[in-house]
């Protein structure tokens, strides 16, 4: 059994874990963090676990903890890990962290955008980026530091990933609006997030400034060959889970449904958690809840030559946990999908 410990085990995305590992047939949790709530029990804080978790809340001092574990989830607010990881620590155990603390390159882009100075930048040339479905070959046994996708990141990064890597689309025209749940700004108490404030309301945020953007830019250059500037805006939408992405590009040359729908099969064909749907099908949030999965699919508008591309996942499993778990399965030597096999929930 790969013994994990999970930092973070009190937030939306922890609690995730944790309800994806106690199904998770090779693993087992020995210890949930939480800063908020040591010497808790983790059943009190989520009734959901209630007969099924029976364990109190540590404190989240991986120094002393790495120890007892192989492999330790940090759902933890950015500059966290950062904070506290060591080399001693990576030689303990391996770390699969769901912030953004090791996902850009280049620390000047992370400390600009996050606005924190980065405390062990010495560890963010190792950190693989943790896009499965891109970076699979990167990831082994060897493997100390993932750096776990973001939400929005994982949707708008494999809705485009197949054009922009053929070349099919002109990466300066890339637009991508989405939409999230508000699970997605986590747990934590916030007036903006209050039941009144967001019921019966969608709104724009993070306008051209979004976290996420750099991310997204720099893994869809990765793609392209050379860097990208998009633009990005996320909405605040009044459900509890779910990303949905459209995004719009100018296409390089005239082409058919059939040849951009034969690209988007090479790519993803192979891929369990991928899934390009039959022509004319929108992806929707409500037929991807609770799994793994992302849906995506595109419609050609040949007024404009421009292409629509869609995505959609669920943020707290394919944007989250359920990534985490997938990257942990590939760290061990494990069929990747090993406790993923979520069929979505409906209604």
């Amino acid at each position: 059994m790969i013994k994990v410990g999970i930092i973070g085990a009190t937030g939306y995305a922890g609690a995730e874990l944790v309800r994806l590992l106690l199904n998770h047939p090779q693993a087992e949790i020995k210890w949930y963090g939480s800063r908020s709530y040591i010497d808790q029990n983790f059943a009190d804080i989520y009734r959901n676990f209630f007969e099924l978790v029976d364990a109190s809340c540590m404190d989240d001092n991986m120094e002393a903890l790495a120890d007892q574990v192989d492999v330790i989830f940090t759902a933890t607010p950015q500059g966290y890990l950062a904070g506290v990881l060591t080399e001693e620590i990576l030689q303990k155990t391996k770390i699969v962290d769901l912030s953004a603390d090791y996902r850009i390159k280049d620390v000047s882009v992370y400390e600009k955008w996050y606005g924190i100075t980065h405390k062990s930048p010495q560890f963010i040339q190792e950190a693989v980026y943790g896009l499965c479905e891109i970076n699979r070959n990167l990831i082994n046994e060897q493997t100390r530091l993932i750096a776990n996708p973001g939400c929005y990141t994982t949707c708008s990064i494999l809705t485009a990933y197949p054009l922009v890597k053929e070349g099919l689309i002109d990466p300066s025209t890339l637009i991508v609006d989405a939409k999230s749940g508000t699970s997605g700004a986590g747990r934590g108490a916030k007036t903006p997030n209050l039941f009144c404030e967001v019921n019966e309301n969608i709104k724009a945020y993070g306008v051209t400034s979004h976290r996420h953007t750099p991310e997204i830019e720099e893994q869809l250059g990765y793609a392209a060959g050379h860097e990208m500037i998009i633009n990005f805006t996320p909405h605040l939408v009044p459900m509890n889970r779910g990303i949905l992405v459209t995004e719009y590009a100018s296409l390089m040359k005239k082409v058919t449904y059939e040849e951009v729908k034969a690209v988007y099969d090479r790519y993803y064909k192979d891929e369990k958690f991928v899934r390009v749907l039959p022509q004319g099908v929108c992806p929707e949030t409500k037929w991807v809840e609770g799994s793994n999965y992302v849906d995506v699919n595109f419609v050609i508008d040949e007024r404009t030559n421009r292409i629509v591309m869609m995505g959609a996942l669920d943020n707290l499993v394919k944007g989250a946990a359920g990534q985490a778990v997938q990257n942990m399965n590939l760290l061990f030597g494990l069929e990747e999908a090993t406790g993923l096999n979520l069929v979505p929930c409906f209604p």
